[in-house]
């Protein structure tokens, strides 16, 4: 994919998977002015786990970097580097570059609220 404009990120976006863990589910809220919010829910015998992060986001190119500064209430600064292949209005498809792994997530509004784990498993 070739550059894209940083401001199609901006909003609220639901995925499902992880490279460890196929079912953990995800919403990233990216905001104006470069603040980034993401929820993440596992889901254990029909339990929901969840933990938040905060942090940054930049894109130079087609290279979205989020730097999360927390994590589960921990300090961490680590930088999770992504190579966007598709965006769009309703969809977003990025490249976590250290594994190689694709997520495809879907843009949702900001009244969003993650299914409970007793749909999804």
């Amino acid at each position: 994919a070739s550059a894209f404009a940083p401001s199609a990120l901006v909003g609220s976006w639901f995925g499902t998977g992880q490279p460890e863990d196929r079912s953990e589910m995800s919403l990233d809220h990216f905001l104006p002015g470069g603040l980034f919010r993401a929820q993440h829910r596992w889901c254990r015998e029909g339990k929901a786990l969840d933990h938040a992060q905060t942090g940054r986001w930049s894109v130079k190119g087609d290279i979205l970097t989020i730097r999360i500064e927390r994590e589960a209430d921990v300090t961490v600064n680590r930088d999770d580097v992504y190579r966007v292949t598709q965006i769009d209005g309703k969809k977003q498809t990025s490249i976590y570059l250290p594994s190689n792994f694709t997520y495809n997530d879907h843009r949702v509004d900001e009244k969003f609220q993650m299914p409970p784990c007793d749909l999804t498993s």
